[in-house]
């Protein structure tokens, strides 16, 4: 679960309950930013500021609602919490209709108060990390190699290198690794990325294609295709022993027989890519062609090996999706998260962007307003969870239309609107969704 924002920003002009209040939240464990002024707190509130707001609502020069409205307009994911009199209560309700987090109406229990910061806070941490963590994608999205596990570091640096040597390799990791996105990238990065990469599916192709179309002197299906960039060989642990003689002749010569006497010569690159050793049979690729390819061997470790990468990962693949699918990209939910960086992912990268397919599709469980809570859990935790779960789904239930999914929930509007913000469940992101 993602750690609860911990700082809470006190606007409150009296001094005594200003110090009252600084005092129950600080003993809950939460560092208090205390503000006597609105302007004072203007002044020290950022977009990035990790935490919570709290409030009072009538203070002179500038009232905790014109406060709301200029934080919003910063940062819209910044939680607000009014305090108010009793007479002010309909100006807070319009206040959570725009968009503010919650509101306590004097006087209230500091436990209430508390309470409201926990959660506030827990949804300010997690808009944070999906903010980091878009932020990340974004910037590494060019590179294509994404994270920030010592390997997938080293391997990132060796690109260069790589690409320039100009010497075959051999790629070894599990099914849906990235090896060949990995091929790619040192094709691009090399003197040959302007010339062809012609890939081989090498499990796919039968012995009399090898005979006549592949090694043959001319041809688009020839790997004469490839002279002069990388000819890229999928699965070469899964090649037919014909196809495997074939190429370690190819990788030995780099030629293939011409119509006459004399071979024709081609220059290639070879880079091909294999299960890892204690995935395949001991003979899988005949040592020949083993010995000749692999002058250099780079492993993709899987996901399970590297899960500091996986959020990161699927941040970038999540823009992607958004992207070709037209869609509007999500947050990631507790529950998302938590299954990202708990899932083993066996398909690794693949599984890992069909899940975000899913996810910005809308059509995951785990695309909803977060994890189920534990039996055991306190009551009030499990009848939140079944008020969220009730008003998300009247809401899907009516293509997002509130006054069809209050008619539906039967409560009043006001009682809704409070559990929509209390309960920080985004009412646009759900529009959004059902509307891709």
């Amino acid at each position: 679960m993602t750690d609860i924002a911990s700082r809470v920003a006190l606007v409150e002009d009296d001094d005594d309950l200003r110090a009252s209040l600084a005092q129950a939240l600080r003993l809950a464990g939460l560092a208090v930013d205390p503000f006597p002024a609105a302007t004072a707190a203007l002044a020290a509130i950022d977009a990035d500021y990790p935490g919570v707001v709290v409030t009072d609502v009538r203070m002179p020069r500038v009232s905790g609602t014109e406060l709301f409205a200029t934080l919003a307009a910063r940062d819209p994911a910044l939680p607000v919490i009014l305090m108010t009199g009793h007479g002010d209560v309909p100006m807070a309700v319009d206040a959570l209709k725009r968009g503010a987090w919650d509101f306590l109406t004097k006087p209230f229990d500091p436990e209430a108060l508390i309470t409201s910061v926990l959660r506030a806070g827990q949804t300010r941490a997690l808009a944070l990390e999906n903010r980091r963590l878009r932020a990340a994608a974004e910037a590494g999205a060019g590179d294509g190699l994404i994270g920030e596990s010592p390997a997938i570091r080293r391997l990132r640096a060796m690109i260069p290198a790589l690409a320039e040597a100009d010497i075959d390799l051999l790629i070894e990791g599990e099914t849906g690794t990235g090896k060949e996105m990995l091929a790619r990238l040192i094709h691009r990065a090399g003197k040959r990325r302007r010339r062809r990469f012609v890939a081989v599916a090498c499990a796919a192709l039968p012995d009399a294609r090898v005979e006549g179309e592949m090694f043959a002197s001319v041809g688009e299906g020839s790997v004469t295709a490839a002279d002069g960039g990388t000819l890229f060989l999928d699965d070469i642990d899964r090649a037919t022993r014909r196809l495997q003689d074939r190429l370690a002749q190819l990788v030995e010569t780099r030629s293939v027989p011409g119509r006459g006497r004399d071979p024709v010569a081609i220059d290639l690159r070879v880079i091909a890519t294999a299960r890892e050793a204690g995935q395949r049979a001991d003979d899988a690729i005949d040592p020949a062609l083993l010995y000749r390819l692999a002058a250099v061997r780079l492993r993709l470790p899987p996901l399970r090996e590297r899960r500091e990468d996986v959020p990161l990962l699927f941040a970038h693949l999540a823009a992607q999706s958004a992207a070709r699918l037209r869609a509007s990209l999500p947050a990631l939910t507790d529950a998302a998260r938590a299954h990202l960086v708990g899932h083993d992912w066996p398909g690794n990268v693949r599984e890992l962007a069909h899940f975000a397919d899913r996810l910005v599709l809308g059509i995951d469980p785990l695309a909803g307003g977060g994890a189920a809570p534990a039996a055991d859990a306190p009551l009030p935790e499990r009848l939140d969870a079944f008020e969220r779960g009730a008003i998300v789904e009247a809401l899907a239930a009516t293509d997002g239309e509130v006054g069809a999914a209050i008619t539906r929930l039967g409560i009043p509007r006001k009682t809704f609107y409070y559990k929509v913000q209390r309960l920080g469940i985004d009412l646009a992101a759900l529009r959004r969704r059902r509307g891709a």
